[in-house]
């Protein structure tokens, strides 16, 4: 069984992450060591590795495995980057930032999904996170500023307090707009008060619960 685990993962990499021009050695060995299907409902193990977005429960899933890679290469993270993440759901991502940076703050709205990312992390000894249930989708700066920041579900429009709450060399990684248009951004943080955003790619995930919507007019 192991053996072709590890094939699948492997292929994984080799078929949908590497064409999508993720080519970081940093975050091509990391997709081989965090395991996903540990990550993964037990009724979709078999699709743990498959270039979809898995439902996780309570209408929400996780992101595609290549735009999972594709975010952690955009972010360049740091071993002593301090990372909010807005979305925990399975805690697949996080698993994978905190195996990169100093101290992931993963926030989520469904408290279910706080309790049973929180077990897993823990039973794969990582602990160098803080997980809270919440509504993040206008910000977090609890524990702010941060050298990273990682919206995991779209958002209309983004909220101004994420890049207020970046420090200076921080970055924020966001998919804004509207089906069928939304485009990943990246946010920089050149020095407090200046930010430059360039545009990625044009991706569609769901969006996060509560998103701040564009102005409706009305005539």
């Amino acid at each position: 069984m192991s053996m072709d685990v590890e094939r699948a993962r492997f292929n994984m990499v080799e078929q949908q992450i590497r064409p999508w021009e993720v080519l970081d050695p940093k975050v091509l060995d990391l997709l081989l060591k965090v395991r996903r299907e540990d990550y993964v409902p037990d009724a979709y193990k078999s699709l743990a590795f498959a270039d979809l977005e898995i439902p996780i429960g309570l209408g929400e899933t996780m992101l595609s495995p290549k735009l999972e890679a594709r975010i952690l290469q955009e972010l360049a993270i740091n071993p002593d980057d301090r990372i909010l993440e807005i979305g925990t759901g399975s805690g697949y991502m996080t698993a994978l930032l905190a195996s990169q940076g100093a101290h992931v703050y993963s926030i989520d709205i469904v408290d279910a999904f706080t309790h049973s990312a929180g077990a897993r992390l823990a039973q794969h000894g990582i602990r160098n996170v803080t997980l809270e249930t919440g509504d993040a989708a206008r910000g977090w700066d609890k524990h702010g500023p941060y050298d990273v920041i990682v919206l995991t579900g779209s958002t209309p429009v983004l909220a101004g307090s994420f890049q207020q709450s970046l420090k200076a060399g921080g970055r924020l990684f966001a998919v804004v707009g509207e089906a069928p248009a939304m485009e990943a951004q990246l946010t920089t943080c050149a020095a407090t008060g200046t930010y430059g955003a360039i545009s990625l790619f044009e991706t569609v995930i769901p969006a996060l619960r509560n998103a701040p919507q564009r102005a409706r007019f009305v005539f």
